[in-house]
C-alpha cells in the first residue's frame, strides 16, 4: 500500500514539477499568466490511498508589469479586460498580449496571424459600433478637403467709437475697428487667405465685411448684441460664397457661437476652419480610449477604428489554449464587450506590453519545495523496497 501511494505522490510532483518549470520558461512570455498545480487527498472509504491532481489553474485576474516599447501597435491594458482575436478558422480568442502587426492586407494581427477585433469606420470616417469586426487600416494619402465651415469666436470692444472716416475702405484703417485674417483651403488644397473687417455701427451694433485674398467676397453682415454683451443676431451661421479660378466654388458657414461685446480688447478665442492640403501618412497613434489614428503630413488625423475589449463573470472559468490565450465556457460566461476606459474594462497603453505576471523568486521556492517531495517520496519507495527484501530475507 505505502509503494503505491509513494507512486501517487511522485506522479503527483512530477506534473507539479512540470507546472512550475513551464511557468519559469515563461517568465519573460508577454501577457503569460502563471498556473499552479492543485493537490487533492484520496481515499477509499477511509483508507487514504494517496494524492491526486485536481487541477491547474491560471492567475488570469493577476496582472503583469507593462513595459515600454516604443511601438505603435504594441498594446498593453491598465486595468481589466481582453483583447479579442480572431483566427483564420473564425474562431475567438481573448488574450492580454498586445504584440500587433499590419499583415500584406493591413489588418491588425497578433504573431498567430488571428486579427484584433473592434469597431471599424465607414467611408466618411464615422465610428460603426453597431457590431465588432477585423480591424484594418488605411494607407491611402489623405485628399485635400476644401474649407467650408469656420468656428469664429470673438470679443469686439464695446469701448471703441463708431469710425468718423466712411465708406468703409480696407485700405484705411480709419474706417473699421478690427481685423482678423484666416488661412482657408480650396478644392485642391491651395492655400487661400479669408479676412474679416468688423466696423462699429451704433452701441451694440457692428458690420462684418468680408475679403478672400484682398478682393471682397460678401458683406457688410449686420452683427448686433444684447445689453449684457451676448450675441443676438446672427443666429445662424453666416454663409460666404464666392469664386476661385480652375476650382470649385467656396462656401463657407461662418459660426460666430458664443462670441460677445464687452469692455475689453478685441479678442479671437476661437478660429477653426475645417479645411485642409493633401497629407502623406506618417505614421498610427493608439489613444486610451481604444481609437486608433493614421497621422498625416498635413497636421491631420483619420479615424482608423476602436480597439474593443472583452471581459467575463468569472474570468476564472477560462478555457486555457496557450499560456497566453484563453476560449470561454460555460463556467467563464458569455464574453462582455466594450470600449477600453469604460466601466470594468482598463485603459490602453499605447507602445507597451504587459510582461508576465510570473514571480521568479515564488517559483523557484516551489522548485525546492517539489524537489523536496519529491525525494520524501524516492525515499518512502526504498524504504518500502528495503522492508520487503529483509522479509524475503527472513523466509
Amino acid at each position: 500500500m505505502s509503494f503505491n501511494i509513494a507512486m501517487t505522490g511522485l506522479s503527483a510532483v512530477n506534473e507539479q514539477l512540470n507546472t512550475i518549470s513551464n511557468n519559469i520558461a515563461n517568465a519573460g512570455t508577454t501577457g503569460f499568466k502563471s498556473s499552479r498545480t492543485e493537490f487533492g487527498s484520496i481515499y477509499a472509504d477511509s483508507q487514504a490511498m494517496g494524492v491526486e491532481v485536481l487541477a491547474s489553474t491560471q492567475s488570469i485576474s493577476q496582472g503583469g508589469s507593462l513595459v515600454t516599447t516604443g511601438r505603435n501597435l504594441d498594446l498593453a491594458i491598465s486595468g481589466g479586460g481582453f483583447f479579442v482575436t480572431r483566427g483564420s478558422n473564425g474562431d475567438i480568442s481573448y488574450t492580454r498580449a498586445g504584440v500587433f502587426g499590419a499583415d500584406r492586407n493591413n489588418f491588425i494581427v497578433n504573431a498567430a496571424g488571428q486579427t484584433l477585433q473592434g469597431y471599424s469606420v465607414d467611408a466618411a470616417g464615422n465610428l460603426l459600433t453597431g457590431a465588432m469586426g477585423d480591424l484594418q487600416l488605411q494607407t491611402a494619402n489623405l485628399p485635400a478637403k476644401a474649407t467650408d465651415s469656420l468656428e469664429f469666436t470673438m470679443n469686439l470692444d464695446s469701448n471703441q467709437d463708431v469710425p468718423t472716416v466712411a465708406p468703409f475702405d480696407p485700405a484705411n484703417v480709419n474706417t473699421y475697428n478690427s481685423t482678423y485674417t484666416t488661412k482657408i483651403f480650396d478644392s485642391q488644397g491651395k492655400e487661400h487667405t479669408l479676412t474679416q473687417y468688423f466696423v462699429k455701427a451704433a452701441d451694440n451694433n457692428w458690420n462684418a465685411h468680408y475679403y478672400a485674398d484682398g478682393a471682397s467676397v460678401g458683406g457688410p453682415q449686420a452683427l448686433t448684441f444684447a445689453t449684457n454683451g451676448a450675441l443676438a443676431t446672427p443666429a445662424a451661421p453666416v454663409n460666404v460664397g464666392f469664386a476661385l479660378p480652375g476650382v470649385d466654388a467656396m462656401s463657407i458657414d461662418i459660426d460666430y457661437g458664443v462670441s460677445s461685446q464687452y469692455g475689453s480688447d478685441f479678442l479671437v478665442s476661437t478660429n477653426r476652419p475645417n479645411g485642409y492640403a493633401a497629407g502623406e501618412q506618417t505614421g498610427l497613434s493608439v489613444e486610451k480610449d481604444g481609437m486608433v489614428y493614421a497621422n498625416y503630413s498635413n497636421g491631420q488625423r483619420m479615424l482608423q477604428g476602436q480597439v474593443a475589449l472583452a471581459n467575463f463573470t468569472n474570468a476564472g472559468g477560462l478555457k486555457s489554449v496557450s499560456g497566453t490565450a484563453w476560449v470561454e465556457t460555460a463556467d467563464s460566461g458569455v464574453a462582455l464587450i466594450g470600449a477600453p476606459g469604460l466601466g470594468s474594462f482598463g485603459e490602453l497603453v499605447a507602445g507597451s506590453l504587459e510582461n508576465s505576471n510570473v514571480d521568479l523568486t515564488q517559483q523557484l521556492v516551489g522548485l525546492m519545495e517539489g524537489q523536496r517531495n519529491y525525494q520524501a517520496n524516492t525515499k518512502v519507495l526504498t524504504t518500502n523496497d528495503e522492508l520487503t527484501q529483509v522479509l524475503f530475507n527472513a523466509i
